[in-house]
């Protein structure tokens, strides 16, 4: 049974830093892709960074500078140092694991973040 689950959401005051967390089970951790999107209510989901299995990554340009996604395979965990967050960074995070030699998605139930100004 495949289960990301995700921790370390919170509220937090502009200017403040949260970690992430997404903890994996029931699959090849290091042959997934990883990433973060997220969720603010009314508006769809955003894609927010990717690392790949060779641990390659990217971001959305609003988080540019100011959030670092890791990954730690001998764990089986995915992570996302938030710095310098703002109102707008505000949203439910979600986890995904996409399968680098195939199809298969897998998606964690999210956590919240709130950053109050």
């Amino acid at each position: 049974q495949v289960q990301l689950v995700e921790s370390g959401g919170g509220l937090v005051q502009a200017g403040g830093s949260l970690r992430l967390s997404c903890a994996a089970s029931g699959i090849t951790f290091s042959a997934y892709h990883m990433a973060w999107y997220r969720q603010a209510p009314g508006k769809q989901r955003e894609w927010v960074a990717t690392i790949t299995t060779r641990e390659g990554a990217d971001y959305t340009q609003s988080v540019k500078g100011r959030f670092t996604i890791s990954r730690d395979n001998a764990k089986n965990i995915m992570y996302l140092q938030m710095n310098s967050l703002t109102p707008e960074d505000t949203a439910v995070y979600l986890c995904k694991a996409a399968q680098e030699r195939g199809t298969r998605n897998y998606w964690g139930q999210g956590t919240q973040v709130t950053v109050s100004s």
